[in-house]
């Protein structure tokens, strides 16, 4: 096959593309970049909103000091509490009603627990007494010790 002669070496032939005098099909993309970005964004934010409202409710767990505690078993406490004495125990309770009997080693105050109607004598001591005004009706979270006797002392004690 022979090559066309060119006078000037320089020149090439010219080639034109088959697609030259076609039209494209494809639409241009518009403003596809700012939903992109504004779906990023909330996502971002929610994934932000879940992980701090999980640490919440972490922290809140652990910052619990009577997490690691048995609730305080009131029927065996009733039947024999001498296997208690020592036990330390976590307690929801109901102010039921203030003895008024205050020692220099504290304050007796009558609770109950919930779903139980039998009523639970508490010897506050002094350092929560000042801290805490108890009112009949209002709920407590407290940590509980058995002492000799049968007497159930108050750790620490929390209004809910």
């Amino acid at each position: 096959m022979a090559t066309p002669q060119f006078d000037d070496e320089s020149e090439s032939p010219r080639v034109i593309s088959p697609f030259a005098q076609t039209t494209s099909t494809v639409q241009p993309r518009h403003g596809g970049g700012s939903s992109s970005w504004a779906l990023w964004v909330v996502s971002s934010l929610l994934v932000f909103a879940i992980i701090a409202i999980i640490g919440f409710f972490t922290w809140k767990y652990l910052s619990d000091p009577n997490r690691t505690l048995e609730t305080f078993p009131m029927d065996r406490y009733l039947s024999d509490y001498r296997s208690l004495t020592g036990n330390k125990f976590k307690a929801d309770l109901k102010v039921s009603a203030d003895l008024g009997y205050t020692t220099e080693k504290g304050r007796l105050m009558v609770f109950t627990l919930p779903n139980d109607s039998r009523s639970l004598v508490v010897l506050i001591p002094p350092e929560l007494g000042e801290k805490i005004y108890f009112t009949k009706g209002q709920n407590y979270q407290a940590s509980l010790d058995v002492r000799e006797g049968g007497l159930v002392y108050a750790d620490s004690c929390e209004k809910e």
